[in-house]
């Protein structure tokens, strides 16, 4: 019987090993799933992913990782949607409504991303200048950045930016000098309105802005489908 018990503890021991370091980078621990999830939502409903187009539903969509026109070249979403903690939705709402007085609006290329997705990134182009680093994760994993441009309401047209989205060149830099004067006031329009509602842009990414309560938000590894 004790070493029945002594074998089962060790199995038992072994599993939980291997679902602890179930991720390449990082322990997972670490890493919310979908469970894990609901419980930190159960706690705290501001932890909640919500669907951005529900909440806005005059923000343009151009989710690019549900398509092939994106750095992979192949799908890396099934389903073309956007979604962020609640917080960040509700300060987009006031993003996208400052904008409209200057008969402008936002399109949004990517927001939450599943954990598993940024391993995939990392191990295509292990440039951290544009990619994050799996052993950290992303802000993207919390729910908790966006990647977007401004349009005009008019036309439906982007405006003149610096680069395309995701752009791995100099040029992307959210401070990069040498640009035309349009693309340079259209880049500091976006800065200056996502600041003031509560968004910081990344230095390298001018499409790229993190919600500046981000490291309350755990990381998650959730597929859009279990939303």
């Amino acid at each position: 019987m004790r070493r029945y018990l002594i074998a089962l503890l060790f199995i038992i021991g072994g599993i939980n090993a291997r679902a602890q370091h179930f991720y390449k980078y990082i322990d997972s621990t670490k890493i919310s799933g979908t469970a894990r999830y609901k419980r930190q939502v159960k706690a705290n409903p501001d932890k909640q992913l919500v669907e951005i187009k529900q909440y806005i539903p005059a923000i343009v969509l151009d989710i690019r990782y549900a398509t092939n026109n994106n750095f992979m070249h192949r799908r890396m979403y099934q389903q073309p949607k956007a979604y962020a903690r609640l917080p960040v939705v509700k300060a987009l709402q006031q993003v996208e409504a400052d904008l409209k007085t200057r008969g402008l609006g936002l399109k949004i290329y990517d927001a939450y991303r599943p954990y598993s997705v940024t391993v995939q990134f990392y191990e295509m182009a292990k440039d951290t200048n544009f990619v994050a680093n799996p052993r950290h994760g992303s802000k993207h994993n919390r729910g908790c950045a966006i990647d977007l441009s401004l349009i005009n309401l008019k036309t439906g047209k982007e405006l003149d930016m610096p680069t395309g989205f995701d752009s791995f060149s100099k040029k992307a830099s959210a401070n990069y000098p040498t640009l035309t004067k349009p693309q340079l006031d259209n880049r500091e329009l976006l800065k200056t309105v996502m600041q003031a509602h509560g968004f910081t842009v990344l230095p390298t990414e001018w499409w790229h802005y993190d919600f500046n309560g981000w490291p309350t938000y755990e990381l998650l590894d959730i597929p859009f489908s279990a939303l």
